[in-house]
């Protein structure tokens, strides 16, 4: 808790000195930095919004099944140095979602690690920073927290599959009625039906402030799809070299081919990409051991 609290006191003075300056630098601290809650205890809000639909759904489940493997190639500085989670689930409710702090808004962060041990998970990765932007359709656990779709999403169905989609040809009622109990909203998609789509190197997630790319050689997360209720995490560590020196988007759909997805989807990466497994970090952030916060994960409880 003391690190959290020195977090937001530090957040707290730079507010101070920054509005004072106005202008330009105001506003991009209080939306880039300056923490903006809309629900205070998600726990409670998931709880009476979906009342006893995810116990019924996963009470009778079997235990996932979840190994990790780690890969090396290359040699020198042209080393990569990847983490795969392979999951088989009993049923997809088994795989949550959870927020920073337990709090949905923008800018609220904590890293991998706190989060899944905040949750009891036995398994996590970073999830999609849908604290960093204003758009996108957010459904997690069932429950419909933004409704404002922009790009090609990544939508988990109660019954074990899981679609790519359109943000913009839907919305949220109509996903959850249709048996959606998680969604992605980042990218771009780097497989579909096994094959690596057109111009995913020039794909720009956000063309906000700051954070106009995501090319080049950069640190990954990215998720798969095997079959029905079988799923394949990948974490690249990057930046590093003669560890781990990163990969293109077009790096990351070959990966995601040889491990055997015939669907994957790119999520946030950079500093945030994260495995977490049975109470430890599994990779190597940025090649210093050192986590950055992100605003969700995905995980599988003990």
């Amino acid at each position: 808790m003391t690190k959290r609290r020195t977090r937001r006191a530090l957040v707290a003075s730079g507010v101070a000195v920054t509005l004072a300056l106005g202008g330009s630098a105001a506003w991009a601290l209080d939306r880039f930095v300056v923490e903006h809650v809309e629900i205070a205890d998600v726990s409670s809000y998931e709880a009476e919004q979906s009342a006893d639909a995810t116990e019924a759904d996963s009470a009778s489940a079997d235990d996932p099944t979840i190994e990790i493997e780690t890969i090396v190639e290359g040699t020198g500085d042209e080393t990569v140095t990847y983490y795969v989670a392979y999951v088989v689930l009993d049923d997809m409710t088994q795989l949550r979602s959870a927020f920073a702090e337990d709090q949905f808004g923008q800018n609220i962060i904590a890293d991998t690690s706190e989060i899944a041990e905040d949750h009891d998970a036995i398994f996590a990765i970073n999830g999609d920073y849908y604290g960093f932007r204003d758009t996108g359709i957010v459904i997690r656990n069932g429950v419909v927290y933004r409704d404002e779709g922009a790009r090609d999403g990544l939508a988990f169905y109660r019954d074990g599959h899981v679609e790519t989609y359109d943000e913009t040809t839907t919305d949220a009622e109509t996903l959850v009625e249709d048996g959606v109990w998680n969604t992605l909203s980042f990218g771009p998609v780097i497989l579909e039906d096994g094959e690596i789509p057109d111009g995913i190197e020039d794909v720009e997630v956000d063309t906000n402030f700051g954070n106009h790319s995501i090319q080049g050689e950069q640190p990954r997360t990215a998720i798969g799809v095997i079959d029905e209720n079988h799923l394949v995490f990948v974490v690249v560590d990057g930046r590093s070299p003669g560890y781990s020196a990163g990969v293109t988007m077009t790096g990351l759909a070959e990966i995601m081919q040889g491990l055997g997805a015939t669907t994957a989807y790119n999520i946030d990466g950079g500093g945030s990409s994260t495995m977490y497994y049975d109470g430890e970090v599994v990779n190597d952030p940025l090649g210093k051991g050192e986590e950055r916060g992100t605003s969700d994960i995905l995980y599988i409880a003990e």
